[in-house]
């Protein structure tokens, strides 16, 4: 059956990146496990456990992964590793005999996944690198250009588009410097035997090497280093830090997402992503120009802190020495929470590379709204003079109602007038004075400086490390 044929996952086909959707493949784990058990052959070789020929054989069936006869085992094993583990042994008759010496399951299992997060986390880590790259050049692009500020989704001070910009882009760089943190953390089991005491594996030396330094050869073929104790399986806790780190990820995106969809909305009118000439925004209503790519941000960034949620479930109870109770959702949340990843990060490149300004717009908003962000420094230079702030205060604030209607009413805003004809200020400040501190283009403060700040600081980023793509 094809994947149109019965339910897969979206992130089978539809989400992340083909290369990580065959990094998380049934067929690329069952060949990495058959790496891991070549690479422990190739350092038994070294103590006299397994021999050249051996390990030859091993190497010529390496790549006869065949998932439905490796299924059709497990269907009496009920334990896919060992299906696998019997499939490849049936192959390689003569290398099949030294499969797997003093090895527990998640010795092999394990040490794939660990490399499959890490290689996955070093591409969403460049991938995040691309985007605050963009977002530092629309911030310098914009760092001067005043815009209204909203709180409470109301109109209030201005700002600069490149100053918010870079409200988003600090959030990114915090989330960058966590995944770096998480990639470097991100330690493998190691080959420790069924409760991480290595203890079958210095039996098997019996004084002829040492257990450490065949772990060590094992793992750097997949460029991994170990903790230093483990039980059967790797602390929960790594998958639960990666995770929270991708749902933290996603918060930012999401928030940036948001955003633009309110700025999007024709009451605002002032920014919008990508729009495609033959794009559809509704069935229904031909003139629907919806915002779908930060609506899917917003849509798959919610995941993301749901996958943690499980991951969080299973490291607090993954008792003693390890329990199976974490088997089966982690071949879900692992490849999912990172494609969902994936997505997200190329969905918010190509808003950010593509963001639609209305500079036309942004004005308008601003001769409409922004004259009210003066009112302060205008009672504040009338206090300065000998008024009465108590008295002041009342006066701006009947202007300003007074102005707030005749907005809704669909008039001009009267502010500035108002105030420039209002005694109580005239009699301290020139009418010209007045309008010349309402002028929102006065009341940005240190806003393009700060934002520029924050486009020298990812201009500086380190790239991410990388995780070497072992081939199999």
């Amino acid at each position: 059956m094809s994947a149109y044929d019965a339910y897969s996952s979206p992130f089978s086909w539809r989400y992340g990146r083909a290369e990580l959707r065959t990094l998380f493949s049934e067929s690329e784990r069952r060949r990495l496990w058959r790496a891991v058990w070549i690479a422990l052959a190739e350092a038994q070789m070294a103590s006299g456990l397994v021999t050249e020929q051996e390990l030859d054989d091993l190497r010529a069936h390496a790549h006869e992964v065949d998932v439905e006869a490796a299924n059709a085992i497990e269907r009496e094993t009920h334990h896919d590793l060992v299906a696998e583990l019997r499939l490849f042994a049936r192959q390689a008759p003569l290398g099949g005999r030294r499969l797997h010496l003093g090895a527990t399951s998640y010795d092999i299992e394990d040490t794939a996944e660990i490399y499959r997060a890490r290689r996955a986390l070093s591409l969403i880590g460049e991938s995040l690198h691309q985007l605050l790259r963009r977002f530092g050049e629309r911030i310098r692009e914009h760092a001067d250009l005043v815009c209204l500020g909203f709180t409470h989704l109301q109109p209030a001070e201005p700002t600069t588009l490149g100053y918010r910009l870079a409200v988003y882009a600090q959030d990114l760089l915090l989330d960058y410097d966590h995944l770096r943190f998480t990639f470097e953390h991100l330690r493998a089991k190691g080959l420790r035997g069924a409760v991480g005491t290595s203890a079958s594996y210095e039996a098997l030396m019996n004084h002829t090497g040492s257990s450490e330094e065949m772990e060590r050869r094992v793992l750097a073929r997949f460029g991994l280093e170990a903790r230093d104790v483990s039980t059967q399986v790797y602390s929960r806790s790594l998958d639960y830090l990666l995770l929270s780190c991708l749902a933290g990820l996603g918060a930012s995106l999401s928030k940036f997402a948001g955003d633009i969809r309110i700025l999007s909305a024709p009451p605002f009118g002032e920014a919008a992503e990508p729009f495609g000439e033959n794009q559809v925004g509704s069935s229904a209503m031909p003139f629907k120009r919806n915002p779908i790519l930060c609506e899917r941000i917003d849509s798959l960034a919610r995941l993301l802190p749901a996958y943690a949620g499980v991951a969080w479930q299973n490291a607090a109870v993954n008792y003693l020495e390890r329990t199976l109770d974490d088997s089966a959702n982690r071949r879900t949340i692992l490849p999912e929470a990172l494609l969902c990843t994936d997505e997200l990060l190329s969905l918010a490149y190509r808003v950010i590379d593509e963001l639609r300004i209305d500079e036309r717009r942004i004005v308008q908003n601003l001769r409409t709204y922004g004259v009210f962000a003066g009112t302060e420094a205008v009672m504040m230079e009338a206090a300065r003079l000998g008024g009465d702030r108590g008295r002041l205060h009342s006066v701006v604030r009947n202007a300003a109602m007074t102005a707030w209607e005749a907005l809704g009413r669909g008039e001009e805003n009267p502010l500035a007038t108002l105030l420039a004809e209002e005694p109580e200020l005239t009699r301290r400040i020139d009418p010209a004075e007045i309008r010349r501190l309402l002028d929102p283009s006065r009341h940005v403060g240190t806003a393009p400086e700060r934002a520029l700040r924050v486009a020298e600081r990812i201009e500086a980023l380190r790239s991410f490390p990388v995780q070497t793509e072992v081939k199999t």
